[in-house]
């Protein structure tokens, strides 16, 4: 042990250890029941921040085709605004496992520390440009007279607590990190529940229509973010975040942009796919826009468990990884692989089946459920290989790969989507739209699917090696 760590140890033993059984061992042989204590509460969590937005969209969907149309269009900003939060709190996460695999609990805090401490300014910067382009934003998105109003009074009050939003994503990134992962989950749960509550009270009770849904929101994000607080001051965490830890050095912030720079493009290119299919969907008028807003609220729930298991378990990918523990590595890859095919073809076929009755429950119109019906059943044709585009990437995250893991995370929403988004309405109308995401999905399936039998092949090479060289060592060769 260097001396840095032997002086964070003597620091942090009367913090750290007597409130060690809160989290769990990542290195607990028992493989597969580690996973699933990991990622299980991450699934939970993400999957509420998915029931959170159903739930907003369905009290907003009351207010009408517009209304919802509206909240529907300013997905694509909070995808892009959350792109910083995933980028930053991937990064941050990969290093904190691979530190903690390696015994460096020092860089690991100051990895989180100095994670917080770019996070804040990033958001408000962020805040101040989206607010003043607003608008212009809207126009491009291809809102008509009757959206624009709506919209704006939704996306203003939202971006409001925008950097607590992405605080909160970074936090809940360290959190599960270190392997607290029901921590994480408990405070979105807690954020869920207070939203629900307060939808209703704001939309209908005090008549404040879609800002009263952007309120709602907003008081939940300031509940989790004081959670979060009392969670790093009261030191129940393996990673200690302080202002003392935190480190602006050029080659950390360049270590925790490189892992994260794909999550970021990935959300960015998401938020850009969802802008072009409503401008693509925009020419055949307000009911096909809120559609398309089903469907894509619709695959966005199905995505998020299968990212909150990928998420939940990538410290252990990562801690195996930095512990040089190969066997262990490839073991907990396939079973993380199995699961998150088994949750995509799951969601995928029960869409394709409860179509009809799921999108009623975002909206009562006749013609927006017929067009939102087959949009949803065509976007969740090839859903089933998201698991393992979401492996895939996780994996390479984990690993430290940056480079590869840009080229599968930006297959589906970006090289192979966006070509086709922009080609075939033009040809084929809504039908080359409806197109367009299938192909991309199908595309970008099989490009992971090579990248990920290329890794395994690398592991196992790796492993046979490392087995050789140990055999040497003992005289057995």
């Amino acid at each position: 042990m260097n001396e840095p760590d032997a002086e964070f140890a003597v620091e942090g033993d009367r913090d750290v250890l007597p409130k060690k059984k809160q989290h769990i061992d990542l290195s607990d042989p028992n493989l597969s029941s580690l996973i699933l204590r990991l990622a299980i509460p991450s699934v939970v969590g993400l999957s509420i921040n998915a029931l959170q937005q159903a739930v907003n969209a369905i009290f907003v969907g009351a207010l009408g085709a517009q209304a919802i149309a509206a909240v529907s269009m300013t997905l694509p900003i909070v995808i892009l605004l959350a792109a910083a939060g995933q980028g930053i709190g991937v990064g941050t996460a990969s290093l904190i496992s691979r530190q903690l695999g390696a015994g460096e609990h020092l860089e690991a805090s100051r990895g989180a520390s100095t994670a917080l401490a770019l996070a804040a300014p990033i958001g408000i910067t962020f805040t101040v440009a989206l607010l003043l382009n607003l608008r212009g934003i809207f126009v491009t998105l291809g809102a008509t007279p009757t959206i624009m109003p709506v919209a704006l009074d939704y996306a203003e009050t939202l971006l409001f607590g925008y950097t607590l939003m992405l605080l909160n994503i970074v936090n809940g990134f360290i959190v599960r990190a270190e392997g607290n992962t029901r921590f994480s989950m408990w405070t979105m749960i807690t954020a869920f529940i207070l939203n629900a509550v307060l939808d209703p009270v704001f939309i209908f009770l005090l008549d404040l229509g879609v800002r009263g849904a952007a309120l709602a929101t907003l008081v939940s994000q300031i509940a989790a973010i004081s959670l979060y607080i009392a969670y790093f001051t009261k030191l129940r965490g393996i990673v200690l975040v302080r202002i003392s830890h935190i480190s602006l050095r050029a080659d950390r912030i360049r270590q925790l942009a490189l892992i994260g720079a794909p999550a970021t493009m990935t959300s960015i290119l998401s938020a850009i796919a969802v802008m072009l299919l409503y401008w693509a969907a925009a020419p055949f008028g307000d009911d096909s826009i809120a559609a398309v807003g089903i469907a894509v609220r619709i695959l966005t729930i199905g995505a998020l468990p299968i990212t909150g298991f990928c998420i939940g378990s990538q410290a252990v990918l990562g801690f195996g990884w930095g512990a040089r523990d190969f066997a262990r590595v490839l073991k907990a890859a396939k079973f993380i692989l199995s699961m998150t095919i088994a949750l995509a073809v799951a969601y995928s076929a029960a869409v394709v089946i409860f179509a009809r009755p799921l999108v009623r429950l975002f909206s009562d119109s006749d013609k927006v459920t017929e067009i939102a019906v087959s949009t949803c059943i065509v976007f969740h044709l090839f859903f089933g290989l998201f698991g393992i585009e979401s492996f895939v990437t996780t994996m390479l995250q984990s690993f430290g790969r940056a480079r590869l893991s840009a080229v599968v995370s930006l297959a589906r929403q970006g090289f192979l989507f966006i070509p086709a988004v922009l080609l075939f309405p033009v040809v084929w109308g809504f039908s080359g739209l409806l197109a367009s995401q299938a192909i991309a999905e199908l595309g970008a399936g099989m490009i992971a699917l090579f990248v990920m039998f290329h890794q395994f092949a690398e592991l196992r090479r790796a492993l046979r090696h490392r087995n050789f060289k140990s055999d040497r060592a003992r005289g057995l060769t």
